[in-house]
């Protein structure tokens, strides 16, 4: 009898040995017991215990599918990192939502310098007034006045950004119709040509609210900017752990499935070494409760595979209807990736550069730059130089045959009759006061230059017949203090320190982020390195233990635990290298370096 056939038979005794000395330890006499039949002890045996197939059992061995829920595992899709980060700039909806904050931007900077251009306003209508006279010194027949006017107005009003002054320039044309007895001229045709130009002294006059705006528009246009490269970064980083979470799922399944194939070899390696008499008949068990173990790994690897699928699939898909939802993605880019050979200062200071956050800051901070200046200018009085400056034009056609109140040819005699008869009758009524008579005049006739149309009152504008200047000096001061601006600027002072405490407490955390990141990457590399060693010896161990089961030096139990050992090691040294590239990818990160790392600059914008 060989030395394991000896030992086995040592253990079967041994075990039975202590299962009869379980079952009664202090053996004691027993009443006769009463047989009875099994009709009758089934039903109190069973009493309580939930009905079951006691002689159930499974002879499938099979694994079920291994499929994964929703995609056609023949539908294969290669995926580089590269092209999953494309499509992920291309498709992610918050990098389309900053994208069109960047757009917003860009037009409100364009309707911030929209304030000094020129405007250029006017309007024109024809007006006919009928109004009722009870007077006859208010020149209307019939106890009523008829005017017509036809009106033009047209203008340009603008400012100028260096100095803040604004000007205007008038043009008002009119045509006058009436039925007044009184007039003279009729029609008359007006026109005039008004300037004016204000010019700020103090307040206003380095920097105003609109120079403001468009300042702001500007640092808010780069701060939207920023904010897209920010969000990018991030993006990036997501899909690029993302893609390594898919990578090391698929090949760790990979490696449960190798491992389900060495536990079956192994079996098929026992079976014939219980058949050659060198192993008990039980362990062939161990070698299959072995199989079943993996096979449940490899159940758990491709759920893995499944959550790692799906996550990188909702980075890079247009919608829920994207055909690629029912496809296998596979990454095909290479797992072995160089660190980066950088020192914490050199990492630091590249991330001080870089980093989104400290421009954010510094836009923000330009901003209540502007702020400040802008609530210290208005501090300052306002005092402004006025000028204006205007041409009249006028001209129309002479009527001799109209009333005048101050009597002239026929016209009056009408008048002088009124008079006459007013004069009679004061003589027997004390009331009346006698008037004298009119004095007969002739109307003067119109000079050439006024005798005309619309020509003629334009070329008086342009001679500068009529023309009228005025200077001057306008101020609006308060009485107890602009307390108003006062205040504001000094709550933009007290903002200035608040950005800068928030910049110092930013510098500092990225400080802390580069540090993490670079001390993950540093031991990344090491469990690389020892996940790899740690490989090489599982391999080595294995393959020693079951030359030691051959030579009946060792038992399958060991052997199991080497197999299993060096499955673990296979999976724990892929993780440790795809764990290496995702603290490369943090480090990216960590110094805003993702950008010009992946090549993306020039897909910032379409």
């Amino acid at each position: 009898m060989s030395l394991r056939s000896y030992t086995a038979l040592l253990i079967a005794l041994l075990i039975g040995s202590a299962s009869a000395f379980a079952q009664d330890p202090t053996p004691t006499p027993s009443p006769t017991p009463v047989v009875k039949d099994k009709q009758d002890v089934e039903p109190e045996r069973l009493q309580g215990i939930p009905a079951i197939n006691p002689d159930y059992r499974s002879d499938d061995r099979s694994l079920p599918d291994l499929g994964r829920v929703g995609v056609d595992m023949t539908d294969q899709q290669t995926l580089t990192l590269a092209e999953a980060i494309t499509k992920a700039l291309e498709n992610n909806k918050d990098i389309e939502v900053t994208r069109k904050n960047v757009k917003i931007a860009e037009f409100d900077l364009k309707a911030a310098r929209g304030y000094y251009e020129p405007r250029f306003s006017g309007q024109t209508y024809y007006e006919r007034a009928k109004t009722p006279v009870f007077s006859f010194f208010g020149g209307g027949p019939d106890f009523s006045l008829t005017q017509s006017n036809v009106v033009g107005n047209a203008g340009i009003q603008g400012s100028f950004q260096p100095t803040g002054a604004t000007y205007s320039v008038t043009a008002n044309n009119g045509r006058n119709t009436t039925n007044n007895l009184f007039t003279s001229v009729n029609p008359t045709y007006t026109s005039s040509l008004a300037f004016q130009f204000t010019q700020p002294i103090f307040r206003g006059r380095s920097f105003d609210q609109p120079r403001r705006n468009i300042e702001v528009a500007k640092r808010n246009l780069s701060l939207t900017d920023t904010q897209f490269r920010q969000r990018t970064i991030e993006i990036i980083a997501t899909v690029q752990r993302a893609y390594w979470d898919l990578t090391y799922a698929l090949r760790n399944l990979q490696v449960q499935r190798d491992g389900v194939k060495d536990a079956k070899d192994q079996l098929e390696h026992n079976k014939r070494l219980v058949r050659e008499g060198q192993l008990a008949p039980i362990d062939i068990v161990a070698a299959e409760t072995q199989v079943a173990n993996f096979e449940q790994s490899v159940y758990e690897a491709l759920n893995t595979v499944g959550v790692a699928e799906n996550n990188l699939k909702n980075l890079i898909s247009g919608n829920r209807n994207d055909s690629l939802w029912g496809k296998s993605l596979t990454p095909i880019d290479s797992v072995d990736l160089d660190p980066p050979l950088t020192t914490l200062s050199e990492a630091i200071s590249l991330a001080m550069q870089n980093r989104p956050e400290l421009e954010i800051n510094q836009s923000q901070k330009d901003i209540n730059e502007l702020d400040q200046r802008l609530y210290k200018e208005l501090k300052k009085p306002q005092i402004d130089i006025v000028a204006n400056y205007t041409l009249a034009g006028a001209a129309g056609t002479f009527n001799p045959d109209v009333i005048n109140p101050i009597g002239s040819g026929d016209s009056t005699a009408a008048l002088n009759l009124v008079i006459a008869n007013n004069n009679i009758l004061a003589q027997t009524n004390p009331q009346l006061t006698p008037v004298s008579p009119v004095p007969v005049f002739q109307n003067p006739p119109l000079p050439d230059y006024l005798n005309g149309g619309y020509g003629s009152s334009l070329g008086n504008l342009f001679a500068n017949r009529y023309p009228t200047f005025r200077v001057g000096v306008q101020f609006n001061l308060p009485l107890f203090g602009d307390k108003t601006s006062r205040a504001q600027y000094g709550r933009s002072l007290v903002e200035g320190e608040r950005l800068d405490t928030q910049r110092e407490q930013l510098e500092q955390n990225i400080q802390v982020d580069v540090r993490n990141a670079l001390q993950a990457l540093r031991t990344a590399e090491a469990r690389l390195r020892a996940a790899a060693i740690s490989r090489e010896n599982s391999v080595k161990q294995y393959e020693s233990e079951q030359r030691k089961l051959d030579n009946g030096q060792s038992d399958i139990y060991k052997v199991l635990e080497r197999q299993t050992a060096l499955t673990t090691a296979r999976s724990n040294e892929l993780r440790a290298q795809t764990e290496l590239n995702k603290a490369i990818a943090d480090l990216q990160r960590a110094t805003g370096n993702s950008l010009k790392a992946n090549n993306v600059e020039a897909r910032l914008r379409k």
